[in-house]
């Protein structure tokens, strides 16, 4: 055989091979594929408020019963069928970011099949996609009946456009109805079974439903949709309707909060209990030990965790230490504490609008410098906005993304329950956490993210959401902020509430510490108002673990981001850098480490 045609033969042989290949590559790019948009058809149908939120109004008509034992049976068998499903994909013909995508569904599986199967029952709750407990489904904050309210107001994520719109929401107001009926079930089990909700928490819900149970059918807030329906809804759509919504508050909302407080005050409030913590009920240090993995995505004990809170404590009371001293002041840190908590200086607004200008300025200064440190910017706005009353009292400053078409702005929430006593202190720092460049800006680019697989646009990982948006708040210097050394402080302030959050939950979930011991503590080191503090402790009685994921997961991308600056010194971009940390979605860190280390190897 001459050279000539062996040379011939070898190519073909190798194109051959090559087609094979990419043969093979295309059946797995395709089949992988096939997965993650069966996946998010899935996290829509278990989820539709989750759904409405980024966009799909599929599922508009329907809320789901997720405490429901129909309901975490059809989790448990798609789980398991999606983790079979990916077992059989080659991952080495993957590609990286394919691979990085398929290893987070895989988290995600395993985690929620595992709280499923846990004694006490973890499920993820439609209200924001945290974690909720099927015996204890109903606390202060946090809680479906506090979302639907706030869905119902017409000023939140389902839509009040059209006549279909009107009916989609009668709709779920009937799902809704259905869920507080199994809430009660629940709730009469949890009893017989002695998991149940500490009476102060069960309190403060009792007082939440009174509002609907007293308004008059026209000042309801289920009625405000009617108030400000759309011009275009023609009359005779308009006048059913504002009969379908009556005789839906009347019928249907108002007696069953009736039947719900009637419950919570004469059969749970005095089978609830006076003790704190998980640690007090059966299967309390199982399920406390699975939500410090499901909310920092490590294998991190309660002892290491709080280990970790305290010395963070000592590292930041050391700088506002430093930061009193530049700002002239005096007296010790508690005094200053309390000097910053009662000033007059950080007071001065009389109306709600004021605080909401306040915010929208720094939006503005902000906006000046943002090219310097990031090089993206998201199609979707945000407004600010005052939480609602029915609300506030219990609730904390929150986001809530706008629509992945960006046709609905996202809303930074503020609440302002005195405004006479609203302290400004911290505002800058808020800003960047709640809004640019924290949860709006890192949840508005992951949902606008096109070569992301559309299961990844939702929220998901509290750890890096909440950690990214802790980092956020470091960055005001960078972004011409805290320019006012008592701003500065405040961002410490910040941070030092979250610091503490890792002592006081292990402290009151594994530790047996007591709710007024968690107040103290918090008092000692932080700047806060005890009224806001006391909030805060009850917030971390009724959701374990989630306080967590803040401090965890800034230190991570904090470190990451120090890991790189040393190892490629001039070669070192931060706006690079923060794309790296976004463009991949929510990731557990140990999938964020892994990438992020794997970038700085590319870039030396």
């Amino acid at each position: 055989m001459k050279l000539k045609d062996l040379f011939i033969i070898l190519i073909l042989v190798a194109n051959s091979c090559s087609l094979e290949y990419k043969k093979e590559s295309n059946l797995t790019d395709t089949a992988i594929a096939k997965i993650f948009e069966d996946y998010y058809e899935f996290k829509s149908r278990i989820n539709p408020i989750e759904a409405t939120k980024g966009g799909n109004y599929e599922y508009n008509d329907n809320i789901a019963n997720y405490i429901s034992d129909d309901y975490q049976n059809d989790l448990i068998k798609e789980y398991k069928n999606f983790l079979n499903r990916l077992n059989e994909i080659d991952e080495t013909s993957l590609s990286a970011a394919d691979k990085l995508s398929m290893e987070v569904m895989k988290w995600d599986c395993m985690i929620k099949l595992e709280g499923l199967q846990n004694p006490i029952v973890v499920v993820t709750s439609p209200m924001y996609n945290l974690p909720s407990f099927e015996l204890t489904p109903l606390t202060q904050i946090q809680s479906l009946h506090l979302y639907v309210a706030q869905l119902a107001s017409g000023g939140s994520v389902h839509p009040f456009n059209s006549t279909k719109d009107y009916e989609d929401w009668l709709k779920r107001v009937d799902d809704y109805i259905i869920f507080l009926d199994t809430c009660i079930s629940m709730m009469r089990e949890g009893i017989s079974k002695q998991i149940v909700l500490p009476s102060v928490l069960i309190n403060k819900t009792i007082i939440q439903l009174e509002e609907f149970i007293t308004k008059d059918i026209n000042e309801h807030l289920f009625y405000r949709p009617i108030i400000s329906m759309p011009k275009e809804i023609n009359s005779k759509d308009r006048e059913r309707l504002e009969i379908e919504y009556q005789e839906m508050i009347r019928n249907k909302v108002r007696p069953k909060y009736i039947e719900l407080k009637k419950f919570l005050v004469e059969v749970y409030l005095p089978n609830s209990r006076t003790t704190t913590g998980f640690l007090d009920i059966p299967y309390g240090k199982e399920t406390y030990d699975y939500l410090i993995k499901l909310h920092t995505t490590t294998n991190m004990t309660a002892d290491q965790i709080h280990e970790l809170g305290k010395e963070e404590v000592n590292r930041i009371l050391l700088e506002m230490e430093d930061a009193k001293n530049k700002i002239g002041f005096k007296g010790d840190i508690k005094e200053f504490f309390e000097f910053i908590r009662t000033s007059p200086e950080q007071m001065p607004f009389t109306e709600p609008q004021e605080v909401i200008d306040n915010f929208n300025q720094i939006k503005e200064k902000i906006n000046a410098k943002f090219d310097d440190v990031f090089d993206l910017r998201p199609k979707a706005d945000f407004i600010v906005k005052r939480t609602e009353v029915f609300r506030e009292a219990s609730a904390a400053a929150e986001y809530v993304p706008g629509t992945k078409d960006a046709s609905r702005p996202g809303i930074f929430y503020v609440p302002i329950p005195e405004i006479l006593k609203y302290n400004k202190f911290s505002d800058e720092a808020l800003f960047l956490h709640e809004a640019t460049p924290g949860h709006h800006y890192q949840l508005s680019l992951q949902q606008e993210n096109k070569d992301l697989p559309k299961f990844l646009h939702p929220e998901s990982m509290g750890v890096f959401v909440e950690g990214w948006a802790l980092y956020a708040e470091s960055l005001g210097k960078e972004l011409g902020l805290y320019d006012d050394p008592i701003q500065y402080f405040g961002m410490l302030s910040m941070e030092m509430h979250r610091a503490i959050r890792l002592v006081v939950d292990t402290g009151m979930h594994s530790k047996g510490w007591t709710r007024e011991e968690a107040i103290q503590y918090s008092l000692d080191n932080e700047a806060a108002s005890e009224e806001s503090i006391i909030s805060e402790i009850e917030r971390y009685m009724a959701t374990p673990g989630q306080a967590l994921s803040y401090k965890i997961g800034q230190i991570k991308i904090r470190e990451l981001r120090t890991k790189a600056e040393i190892q490629l010194d001039e070669k070192f971009d931060i706006r690079e850098f923060h794309n790296q940390i976004l463009n991949s979605g929510s990731l557990p860190l140990v999938l964020l480490e892994k990438k992020i280390e794997d970038w700085i190897k590319t870039q030396m």
